[in-house]
């Protein structure tokens, strides 16, 4: 299966793993901000991005999210157990400068989506794959009118121009960061635009759909057992894919 595109929101969130900080704060208040949006206070104080920009939410439910992961934090701040944070910061600090690049990125996923890669053998994966991805094929025709092809070789099977127009279309849909920044995640995470807009439209839970981008490694891990490190990796990826869920729920 062909290597999934590049990720323009690398560089922003490149500057988002510092080492660890003492916590300076007690309250982690939002407020609304001069301009629109819902700010992050953190003691009354605006708080800020890495690339020092203010802190600011579409809604009131998305900085809600954020202000509970601060609010959350013991007396060390972790970032990574932050995911709306760290997608509040690539959202205002590399997404709001990239719209155009970052749809065009979730949108080349369709070219490659995960839903169109199957197994030929053994037959219970091949039933268990038909599961979990036929509903995205179907949802791909009835609800965006593009017709997707399955194919079961490695090598990577051009797509109609007009199912890949129809997904872009899609992606293009979306324009406040934030809402793009949450779908980038989930696309990426899930290796399947489909199901990223599935779940983004209320038609996939994230749970279900997180099931469904994993059912090849679920059906190995049923068969040979799982690593811990293994396990903590992929519970890390579900904090973020459910985040972003979250966030595309709350408005973002």
């Amino acid at each position: 299966m062909p290597e999934p595109p590049r990720d323009p929101m690398r560089a922003a969130q490149a500057n988002m793993r510092p080492p660890a900080l003492r916590r300076f704060y007690k309250r982690a208040e939002v407020a609304a901000a001069e301009g629109g949006g819902f700010a992050l206070r953190l003691d009354g104080r605006g708080a800020r991005t890495p690339g020092k920009r203010p802190l600011v939410a579409p809604t009131r439910a998305v900085a809600e999210l954020i202000a509970a992961e601060w609010a959350a934090q013991g007396e060390t701040i972790e970032p990574m157990s932050m995911p709306a944070t760290r997608l509040a910061n690539s959202a205002i600090d590399g997404v709001a400068d990239s719209l155009d690049a970052t749809r065009a990125a979730i949108a080349a996923y369709a070219a490659a989506d995960l839903v169109c890669y199957r197994a030929a053998a053994p037959a219970a994966l091949v039933s268990l794959q038909a599961e979990a991805f036929d509903p995205a094929l179907a949802w791909a025709r009835d609800r965006l009118g593009a017709r997707f092809v399955a194919t079961v070789s490695l090598a990577h099977v051009a797509q109609p121009e007009a199912a890949l127009a129809a997904a872009r279309a899609a992606v293009e849909a979306y324009a406040d960061p934030f809402a793009v920044a949450a779908l980038h995640v989930m696309t990426n995470l899930a290796g399947s635009l489909l199901l990223a807009l599935m779940t983004a439209e209320g038609a996939l839970s994230p749970e279900t759909a997180w099931r469904a981008a994993h059912v090849d490694e679920d059906f190995q891990i049923g068969n040979w057992g799982e690593d811990d490190e293994a396990k903590r990796r992929r519970a890390a990826r579900w904090r973020d894919f459910a985040a972003a869920a979250k966030v595309l729920a709350a408005g973002g």
